[in-house]
């Protein structure tokens, strides 16, 4: 399994991803999920959710069609809704090709996608794409988007990030929600992959890989989980438990 999230900012885009895909008590396999697509006039971010070799072959198809000039692709799309047209279609395609194969075995085709960037002319946009290749958009009431293991990691996304949050409290946000999802969930795992653009770049201006040897990561989940007993602790007992 994997946690991905993606938020959209006044400021910019932040991207979150894990890097586990299968865990047990001898096996993890270790698979990068977050797949960038950068020129001059263009900045994408694909995080990728679901049976690995579904999405390993939409991105291999993605990458290919790069400089083939005779379909669309994400370096031709005129906007980011176009983009995620691009990504949904293709992800159709691998559909049609594989699924029946798999369901033959009783494997179901699944994959889940968060697509987000800038191509120059308008704004940062974010999208979520779904198994049917369908998508929706974010909005300014629902500026992030999350997919894999996202129940551990929501609710503090939801009490904290808002549009005009900025992009270092974003990763901040981010990374604090993934260490609820490792903490919580053996199919989540280090290293990450955090990316944050700025703007109006058009640029990645960071893309960190984080593992169990990053001592900001570190030193950020000790001190989450002593603020959160501390915190839990300041709270005063309801009269009626005065008793027990």
């Amino acid at each position: 399994m994997t946690y991905c999230v993606g938020m959209l900012l006044d400021t910019g885009l932040v991207f979150l991803s894990d890097s586990r895909t299968n865990a047990g008590v001898d096996h993890i396999s270790t698979f990068r999920k977050t797949f960038i697509f950068e020129r001059e006039d263009r900045v994408l971010a694909l995080l990728t959710s679901g049976n690995l070799a579904a999405t390993q072959a939409l991105v291999s198809v993605l990458r290919g069609r790069l400089s083939d000039e005779t379909q669309p692709n994400l370096y031709s799309a005129a906007n980011m809704f176009e983009a995620a047209t691009v990504v949904g279609e293709t992800l159709r395609e691998v559909h049609q090709r594989d699924a029946a194969g798999l369901a033959a075995f009783n494997i179901e085709f699944n994959a889940a996608l968060i697509l987000g960037g800038q191509i120059k002319g308008e704004p940062p946009r974010l999208f979520m794409i779904y198994a049917a290749g369908n998508f929706i958009e974010a909005t300014p009431e629902t500026t992030y988007f999350q997919v894999g293991e996202s129940k551990y990691g929501k609710p503090i996304i939801d009490r904290v990030l808002k549009r005009d949050t900025s992009l270092e409290e974003a990763a901040k946000l981010a990374l604090v929600s993934m260490d609820s999802t490792v903490k919580s969930n053996l199919s989540v795992g280090l290293p990450l992959d955090l990316t944050c653009i700025h703007t109006d770049e058009l640029k990645v201006a960071l893309h960190e890989s984080i593992d169990a040897d990053n001592p900001y990561f570190a030193a950020l989940r000790n001190r989450w989980s002593d603020a959160l007993r501390t915190a839990f602790a300041a709270l005063p007992d309801p009269d009626w438990l005065k008793g027990l």
